[in-house]
């Protein structure tokens, strides 16, 4: 089973390489460097890596393997697979396009916001915000357009396109569903 190549695979391997650039600062940084942190990140987390709190580096490994991760289902993506993988690609490319666009946009919305004055941080966090609105969150939203574009040119060429459209749907929808739940709860 081979996905014909050209311009809708590449977006199977833009996503490789979004997530393998991704992963290297969390890894960089759950080893003990702060190299781009100090002035990209919020300062409390920079603090939490400097200071080597086990459960704050536990958490920049996992997300780093999860980057990983990000990237080999980009891969995976780029040709049909088995039923059983195909249904787990098209799940996890529907939630991940939805998950990224989501955390992207929140911070664009909210950095915009700031620019705008209809929001105050403090002065302090003023450049950080800066990079969240033009670094972090189109960022984010450059790997989740990557993830449906990639998503959505594997759904073209499957041959039972209907089942694979509900798993991608399904996966988007609970991307949908957790990332409301953790913006109402203020975690994430």
């Amino acid at each position: 089973m081979s996905i014909k190549s050209g311009t809708g695979t590449r977006w199977g391997y833009a996503v490789a390489v979004w997530g393998v650039l991704f992963a290297v600062p969390s890894f960089l940084w759950a080893m003990g460097s702060t190299f781009g942190a100090r002035s990209t990140v919020a300062p409390e987390l920079v603090r939490l890596a400097q200071d080597r709190v086990p459960w704050f580096l536990a958490v920049l490994w996992v997300t780093g393997f999860l980057k990983l991760l990000g990237a080999a289902i980009g891969i995976g993506l780029t040709r049909l697979r088995g039923r059983l993988t195909g249904r787990a690609l098209v799940f996890c490319g529907g939630g991940g396009a939805v998950l990224l666009l989501w955390h992207g946009g929140l911070f664009v919305v909210h950095g915009i916001l700031v620019e705008t004055g209809a929001s105050a941080v403090d002065a302090d966090l003023l450049g950080l915000t800066h990079w969240y609105l033009y670094l972090w969150g189109p960022w984010f939203i450059a790997g989740g357009l990557a993830f449906a574009a990639a998503t959505a040119h594997y759904l073209r060429h499957h041959p039972d396109p209907r089942p694979a459209r509900i798993r991608a749907t399904l996966g988007a929808t609970g991307a949908l569903l957790l990332s409301l739940a953790s913006t109402a709860t203020g975690i994430g």
